[in-house]
């Protein structure tokens, strides 16, 4: 058994949250409320030393960057939020941020889920694997064609391509559920071995 104070006190928190199995009670909202409380203190030192002094304060006192003062502003409108009277002035940060993502994002986005996947699904059929994907991505694109009624032949092919999306849920399901299992285990092996040592 552990004689370290820390990992008592991992291992207590561990067994409140754990308690929530059984129902709601006071030992699993303490544990909550003090992972909540501490995770946010944790962000604002980690965004105060990463970002607030080497991104403002250096470049103004030592720099003198006067630039910064603009971003600076609109940082500081997204508090008119908690305002009434100002409320309307945090669009323009959110519309600065919103506009300069969409700039961002839209060539990337395009360039990994449309580029990307289409080139994945003009491989050569010749290789068994590559055959499948290519009916998996045509078959499931014409189940999502609503144009035209899911009848006869088109209705069959469609159908295929229902029976591909359902093994990419359970695949994606089965997925989670394996780094689920594996957090517990990570947790479980905290518990017997590292605070009982009933396990090597």
């Amino acid at each position: 058994m552990s004689t370290s104070l820390w990992v008592w006190i991992a291992a207590a928190l561990t067994l409140c949250i754990y308690s929530f199995l059984y129902k709601d009670n006071p030992l699993y909202r303490f544990a909550e409320y003090l992972f909540v409380g501490v995770s946010v203190g944790w962000s604002m030192a980690v965004i105060w030393y990463n970002s607030v002094i080497p991104k403002i304060w250096t470049p103004l006192a030592v720099r003198h960057e006067y630039w910064v003062i603009l971003p600076m502003i609109l940082g500081v409108l997204v508090f008119s939020l908690f305002t009434k009277k100002h409320s309307w002035l945090v669009r323009w940060p959110i519309a600065f941020v919103m506009g300069a993502s969409a700039g961002i994002a839209v060539p990337v986005n395009f360039q990994s889920y449309i580029f990307r996947q289409l080139q994945g699904s003009m491989l050569t059929v010749l290789n068994i694997s590559n055959a499948i994907a290519l009916i998996g991505v045509v078959t499931t694109l014409l189940y999502f064609y609503f144009s035209k009624e899911q009848k006869g032949v088109f209705g069959k092919v469609a159908g295929v391509g229902i029976w591909f999306i359902m093994v990419a849920f359970g695949a994606s399901f089965g997925y989670t559920v394996m780094a689920r299992i594996s957090l517990l285990i990570g947790r479980m092996q905290f518990l017997l071995h590292d605070w009982l040592g009933i396990i090597d």
